[in-house]
């Protein structure tokens, strides 16, 4: 008697490595009533007997569920999963809140400036426009990023500041007098945050806010 029962055993054994296990608050997806449509819900409780209780999504609720009419839902779609994260990582652009944009308004070919005023949880954005107008819920991929767009264009801008003159305060230099034809000859006197600046000219007249491209060292 106690030699036929050992193969029994690793019978079970064999089982029990079979025998599908889930926890409590796991998310599966199971046959509701024995269907063959698997449907989502959680393991609400996992009894001694190896059935399962569940509550489904839908907000039915199942008792001493059999294992074999349950599967995982993270295990079901592994791949698909990882696939989607990644391709939708890829696709999808996401903007910060107060990033400045452009986008296409209202669906229009052409892009208008503005900044990103909410980030929505959909991947939606809200929009307030450079000219005033306001645009909520608009896709991402009617945005682009202004900073990104137009690198070329940055790149240009910054030489232009460096070709600009550059004047200190108290330097001899000669200006054109109320943008005439004639250079005269004066002093800097204050040099502006705005890039212009006020000069005493040598016969006393006194000239402010005068363009850099005015003036010759």
């Amino acid at each position: 008697k106690d030699k036929s029962s050992p193969k029994k055993k690793s019978n079970d054994s064999d089982d029990d490595k079979k025998s599908k296990k889930f926890k409590e608050g796991e998310k599966v997806e199971a046959q509701y009533k024995g269907k063959s449509k698997f449907y989502p819900g959680v393991i609400s409780r996992a009894r001694l007997n190896g059935t399962y209780d569940i509550d489904y999504d839908d907000g039915e609720k199942e008792k001493e569920v059999a294992a074999d009419l349950i599967r995982s839902k993270e295990k079901s779609s592994p791949k698909k999963k990882s696939e989607d994260t990644t391709e939708d990582e890829k696709k999808s652009k996401k903007f910060k809140e107060g990033e400045k944009v452009e986008a296409q308004y209202k669906g229009k070919a052409k892009f208008y400036p503005g900044v990103i005023s909410r980030a929505r949880l959909n991947g939606t954005y809200d929009i307030d426009y450079d000219d005033g107008e306001k645009e909520t819920g608009v896709a991402a991929e009617l945005i682009r990023s202004k900073d990104k767009s137009s690198p070329k264009k940055k790149s240009s801008d910054d030489t232009t500041d460096d070709d600009v003159k550059k004047f200190k305060e108290g330097e001899k230099v000669e200006c054109l007098y109320k943008g005439k034809s004639k250079y005269f000859p004066g002093v800097i006197a204050r040099a502006r945050l705005n890039g212009t600046y006020d000069i005493d000219y040598d016969d006393g007249e006194k000239e402010k806010e005068v363009a850099a491209k005015l003036i010759r060292s």
